[in-house]
């Protein structure tokens, strides 16, 4: 399904249903496609938010976990969103998390799934390799338990923005900034109810980076999801939303008293 582009200033995003506000964060190579099932399925519960984050378009300064962090609370404080629950994949999970350190107040749950900001094996020292389409298509491939799941349209995708020199660039310098920008320190400082959503056959950021954050966030909760891979609400969507759906259901369950 379509979902319209709407704008506001210079932010760009989609915006689907009512209630309080899911925000998703999408990761480095991250598009509105990544979020498809999600938005599709929540939008009857919540209020859908997708910005689209400007990983080319910031100056080179700017181009980093930190400067993609400043343009989310911007974003936030634009749109006058609160009682938010913010979910990101990837650099959007390390992204997210940034966000929740500098500016809790408004957010209400946070929601993990192959998030950055600890560790991760990225594309590795010969990348991006230009031209080389096999090449392009074998990275891609490793973000899923399921190649196929690499569809044409992805690895097209991909190979686009790494043979643009000025977006491979900026990529190469979000993913130097996401290894230098290790959160390990504060993360115990994040006092939201946090979800952990992982493929138990992630490469990029394996199940060990997973029990790590989960150790370190003092009110988090772990679910591994197995012949998965590294973005699960692409690849086993239907699992996934069951996961979440019921992480926000308990958290607008009035307490019990005892």
């Amino acid at each position: 399904m379509q979902y319209e582009v709407k704008q506001q200033d210079k932010f760009r995003f989609i915006e689907e249903g009512d209630g309080e506000p899911l925000v998703l964060l999408h990761g480095l190579f991250g598009a509105l496609s990544n979020f498809q099932d999600l938005i599709e399925y929540f939008r009857h519960h919540n209020k859908v938010v997708v910005p689209l984050l400007p990983l080319f378009d910031l100056d080179i300064l700017h181009t980093s976990v930190g400067g993609l962090a400043k343009f989310v609370n911007k974003f936030i404080e634009t749109r006058g969103y609160k009682d938010i629950h913010l979910l990101g994949n990837s650099l959007g999970g390390h992204v997210a998390l940034v966000h929740v350190l500098k500016h809790p107040e408004k957010i209400k749950s946070v929601i993990l799934t192959g998030s950055s900001g600890l560790f991760e094996s990225g594309m590795g020292d010969s990348y991006p390799k230009r031209g080389d389409y096999e090449y392009i298509r074998n990275k891609t491939e490793l973000t899923f338990y399921d190649p196929k799941t690499a569809t044409k349209e992805l690895v097209d995708e991909v190979y686009g923005i790494v043979n643009n020199r000025i977006k491979a660039i900026k990529i190469i310098a979000l993913a130097k900034s996401a290894i230098r920008n290790n959160l390990g320190e504060e993360l115990n400082q994040i006092k939201q109810p946090t979800l952990l959503i992982w493929g138990n056959n992630d490469s990029i950021t394996p199940p060990f980076v997973a029990r790590e954050f989960n150790k370190l966030i003092p009110n988090s909760e772990l679910h591994f999801i197995d012949k998965c891979g590294h973005a699960p609400m692409m690849e086993v969507p239907d699992e996934f939303n069951a996961i979440l759906l019921k992480f926000l259901k308990k958290l607008n369950e009035p307490a019990t008293v005892t």
